[in-house]
This record gives structure tokens, C-alpha cells and sequence, in this order.
């Protein structure tokens, strides 16, 4: 964190739909994550608020967020969509902390599982998912779900499954 932010305490909480153009901005911000409308994020902040997280500030300023849902069919499952950290709150674990807040919210309510896609060369969230399996007590599964030739025309690297669980240990 640059030393602006340092010092700030960090709160945890469900997002509310007045932090969707936030999100947006963030989102924007923190290339190469795949932006969406701002009324695309308005419904993430709104519809599935209670499956994500934002990392705020203590002078108001979305420094990370985390979007997702619980898998219909499967509803112990919750799927990760995006994880956002701004670039003046990276390297100190924020994603792995908002993770960990994020599942021991939803542990009461049966999630057992946490999906997510993350391409092959994403180093960096690999690590981030691989200490929340292991902070958790829990594996960490990779399989192929979204091919590059098969479902993205050659267009996009090939997406990999992430599934971590069971998730029996409450993060701290």
C-alpha cells in the first residue's frame, strides 16, 4: 500500500447498490479484468450483495471488491466472478482477507465451496486462491471449463476451474 493508504483501516462489508459506479471505476481501474456496465454492476451490488464483499476505506474509497453468486443448481457453492483490489492496496493480502471475510459470512448459510475461472498465466490469483484453500484447511482442484478453442473461438486463453472445499474450517 502506498503510504496514503497504510494507515487506513480496512472495513468489510456486503455491497449496496451506491456502490455500483464504485465498482465500476474499480473494475476500470485494475486491468485485465473484464469490465461490464455499470448497470451490470449496479445488479451485482443490488441482486447479489449478499454472495459479495467490498474492502472500503476509512475515507469512503472502494480499495477492493469482490463479486459473485451462489450456483443455482448446487447452492453450497458460491462462484466468484471478480476479485478487484486497487493498485494502491495490492501486496498485502487484501484479496485472500476479503475471501476469508467473504466465506466465513456465508458458512452459516451451508456454502461448502468457492469456484472461480482463472487463466493459466494468472499468477497472481492462483497464489490468492491457493492461501485461502490453505488457510481454510482445504484442496484446491483445477480443471479445464472454458476452452480457447472450444467455447471462446480462439479468442481468449482457456479458463480453468478453480474448486476449493470443502471449506470446513472457518477462515479467521
Amino acid at each position: 500500500m502506498s503510504s496514503g493508504t497504510a494507515s487506513l483501516d480496512i472495513e468489510f462489508r456486503q455491497p449496496t447498490a451506491e456502490d455500483g459506479a464504485a465498482l465500476h471505476r474499480l473494475i476500470a481501474a485494475c486491468p485485465p479484468l473484464d469490465t461490464n456496465s455499470t448497470y451490470c454492476n449496479l445488479i451485482q451490488c443490488s441482486h447479489f450483495a449478499g454472495s459479495s464483499v467490498v474492502a472500503q476505506s476509512g475515507d469512503g474509497r472502494l480499495l477492493g471488491a469482490i463479486t459473485g453468486h451462489l450456483i443455482p443448481e448446487r447452492p453450497n457453492t458460491l462462484f466468484v466472478w471478480q476479485v478487484a483490489v486497487h493498485t494502491d492496496a495490492r501486496g498485502h493480502g487484501l484479496g485472500v482477507r476479503m475471501l476469508e471475510a467473504l466465506v466465513k459470512r456465508l458458512q452459516p448459510h451451508g456454502v461448502e465451496y468457492m469456484e472461480t475461472t482463472v487463466t493459466d498465466d494468472n499468477h497472481a490469483s492462483w497464489a490468492m486462491f491457493g492461501r485461502l484453500a490453505d488457510n481454510a484447511g482445504a484442496e484446491l482442484h483445477r480443471s479445464v471449463f472454458f476452452d480457447r478453442d472450444r467455447h471462446f473461438e480462439g479468442a481468449h486463453d482457456t479458463e480453468f476451474l478453480a474448486r476449493i472445499g470443502p471449506l470446513t474450517a472457518t477462515a479467521p
